[in-house]
């Protein structure tokens, strides 16, 4: 069973960037597919990013396409969420996942997730 931990939140200015790290324990990050999702209060938990195991080539929910980088360091056991050009509606808690399917049905929904990290806050200040 894989743990995540998400690190890298923050107050950050509106403009502002920030670089977000899921490390994963228990099994490697290449062969899950690995997504970023976020919480605002009083909101649906909605999809972010995701990468499919094996595959390099992430893909994002429209609100942050040209924005946010999902990557992935193999060695490090790690994901990563590089977010610029913050807004105020990107204030949120970021969560990431794994999922261990062979083959996934849709990575843009949490259900299809099996495990997820504690969540790491992100504010971005006007």
């Amino acid at each position: 069973q894989v743990q995540l931990v998400e690190s890298g939140g923050g107050l950050v200015p509106a403009g502002g960037s920030v670089r977000l790290s899921c490390v994963a324990s228990g099994g490697a990050v290449n062969t899950y597919s690995m997504g970023w999702f976020r919480q605002a209060p009083g909101s649906e938990r909605e999809f972010v990013a995701a990468m499919k195991r094996f595959n390099s080539n992430p893909y994002y929910a429209n609100s942050v396409k040209g924005r946010f980088t999902m990557s992935r360091d193999t060695a490090k056991n790690t994901v990563y969420l590089q977010m610029t050009s913050l807004k105020v509606e990107d204030t949120a808690v970021y969560y990431c996942a794994a999922d261990r399917q062979l083959i996934p049905s849709s990575l843009g929904l949490s259900s299809e997730y099996d495990y997820w990290g504690q969540g790491t806050q992100v504010t971005v200040s006007s």
